[in-house]
C-alpha cells in the first residue's frame, strides 16, 4: 500500500480515496527464444499470442504463448510500430518503411491474415500516414489529412472519430474532415492518441506534462498522471508506464493502471524495469530493456 501511495505522489496523482483498480492474478515471464526480437509490439485480444519486434521496431514476429511457435510476419523497418490486431486475433495491421530514390522515408500499411498468410496493402507507400486505428475488423486510416476505412474481413463499420498526429498537433477526423483537436493547446507536443472503445473519450500524452483524457468534443480535460505510452483497457481504465532515467539509461519503470477519477495502482514491482505495455481484454504484456517479456493476467 505504501509503495502505491509513494508512486501516486511521484505521478502527481491524488491519493484520496485510493482503491484497487485491477485484480492482478499472475505475472509470468515468457520463455522467448534468444534469437527472437524481444520488444512487445502487441498482444491479441484473446491473450494467446504476442507480436514481437526490435528496439528500433524492425520486423514483426508472432509468438504463440501456448506452443512457443514463432512466425515471422515481416522483416521491414517500422513493422513493430503501432501494430493493430483484429478483435478475433486473425488479422494484423502493420507498417513497412521504405525510401524513395531521393532517400526520403515513406510508409506503407499492410494487413496479414494469420490463417491464410495473405498480405494486403491498405495504404501504398506515403510520406503522410498520420494515424491508424482498428475496431473489430475495420481499419481507419488518416493519410495526408484524408480519412479512409477498410475492412480486413467482412464489411467495414462506420467510425465516428479518429485521432492522428501532424506536426506534433493532435488532429481529429470526423465526417470526412480533419481539423486540429489539441485540447491542451497548440503549444503542446502530443503523442500516443487513441479513442476509447465506446467512442466517447480521447486519450493522449503531452510531452513533459503527462497522460490526459477528455471528452471526444475536447471538453473536461483531465490529467491522469505523469506516465507514458497510455493505452485503453476498456472504457474506464488506462494502462501506462512510469519510467525514470539518469540521462543515459532507464533506471526504473513500473506498469501502472489509472482510472478516470485520478486514482492509480502499481502493477509491477522494482524487480523488473517494465516498459511499453500492450493491452488486451484481460492481459497486459510488457518487455524490459534486457529483452525479457512478461504477461500480467488481470481482472477488473
Amino acid at each position: 500500500m505504501m509503495r502505491n501511495v509513494l508512486l501516486a505522489l511521484a505521478l502527481g496523482m491524488s491519493i484520496s480515496g485510493f482503491t484497487q483498480i485491477l485484480n492482478v492474478g499472475s505475472i509470468t515471464k515468457v520463455n522467448v527464444p534468444e534469437n527472437q526480437a524481444t520488444k512487445v509490439a502487441a498482444v491479441s485480444a484473446q491473450g494467446n499470442y504476442v507480436l514481437l519486434t526490435t528496439d528500433i521496431n524492425k520486423g514483426l514476429t508472432r509468438f504463440d504463448l501456448s506452443t512457443g511457435e514463432a512466425t515471422v510476419l515481416s522483416d521491414a523497418l517500422g513493422a513493430g510500430y503501432d501494430v493493430k490486431v483484429s478483435q478475433d486475433g486473425q488479422n494484423v495491421v502493420y507498417r513497412e518503411k521504405s525510401f524513395t530514390k531521393n532517400h526520403l522515408s515513406q510508409t506503407a500499411l499492410q494487413s496479414r491474415d494469420l490463417l491464410s498468410g495473405e498480405v494486403k496493402t491498405l495504404v501504398k507507400p506515403t510520406r503522410n500516414l498520420e494515424g491508424v486505428s482498428m475496431d473489430g475488423n475495420t481499419v481507419t486510416m488518416v493519410n495526408n489529412g484524408k480519412k479512409s476505412v477498410k475492412a480486413v474481413a467482412g464489411k467495414a463499420q462506420k467510425q465516428e472519430a479518429t485521432l492522428s498526429i501532424k506536426n506534433r498537433d493532435l488532429m481529429i477526423t470526423r465526417d470526412g474532415k480533419t481539423t486540429v483537436f489539441s485540447p491542451n493547446g497548440a503549444a503542446a507536443n502530443y503523442l500516443w492518441p487513441s479513442v476509447s472503445p465506446d467512442g466517447t473519450k480521447a486519450l493522449y500524452y503531452v510531452v513533459s506534462k503527462g497522460a490526459f483524457v477528455c471528452n471526444i468534443d475536447g471538453t473536461n480535460v483531465t490529467r491522469l498522471g505523469n506516465f507514458r505510452a497510455p493505452k485503453w483497457m476498456g472504457n474506464d481504465v488506462v494502462i501506462g508506464m512510469h519510467d525514470q532515467d539518469n540521462g543515459e539509461v532507464v533506471t526504473s519503470s513500473e506498469i501502472v493502471a489509472a482510472n478516470l477519477n485520478g486514482q492509480i495502482q502499481t502493477l509491477t514491482d522494482d524487480s523488473v524495469i517494465a516498459m511499453y505495455p500492450q493491452v488486451s481484454e484481460n492481459v497486459i504484456a510488457f518487455s524490459t530493456p534486457e529483452g525479457e517479456v512478461y504477461i500480467i493476467n488481470v481482472n477488473k
